[in-house]
């Protein structure tokens, strides 16, 4: 069995630990380092096993806007951020539409008075 060059174990190991310590310093994991490890819409709680379900919202959607207290994060599960993103979406594009004149017809208008009469006899 060949033996392992040393200096590239230690350079590997080096460099696992700098990708570590970047991750560490990213966003992500420093709002599972602040807060629970619960979605904020659904309340599903998460373990290490799923933790990968979990993401992080930023509540004015810049993505740039990482404050140290993260004031600007929410914990949010996979499905709820979505549903987050969708809302957006169709909150921004909702104004697109455009506006005709509405209808006038009520097909219900004289519900109440057919209610009332009696039909006539032999139907």
């Amino acid at each position: 069995m060949k033996k392992p060059d040393q200096a590239k174990l230690d350079k590997l190991v080096a460099s696992a630990r700098a990708d570590y310590a970047t991750r560490e310093n990213g966003y992500r994991q420093r709002a599972l380092k602040l807060y629970p490890w619960i979605c904020g819409r659904c309340m599903r709680e998460f373990t290490r096993a799923n933790l990968q379900e979990l993401t992080v919202h930023h509540r004015d959607h810049d993505h740039d806007n990482n404050p140290a207290d993260g004031s600007n994060w929410e914990l949010l599960c996979v499905y709820c951020h979505d549903n987050e993103h969708q809302r957006l979406i169709e909150q921004a594009t909702s104004g697109d539409r455009k506006t005709g004149e509405m209808t006038t017809h009520n097909p219900f208008a004289d519900l109440g008075v057919l209610l009332k009469t009696k039909p006539p006899q032999g139907e």
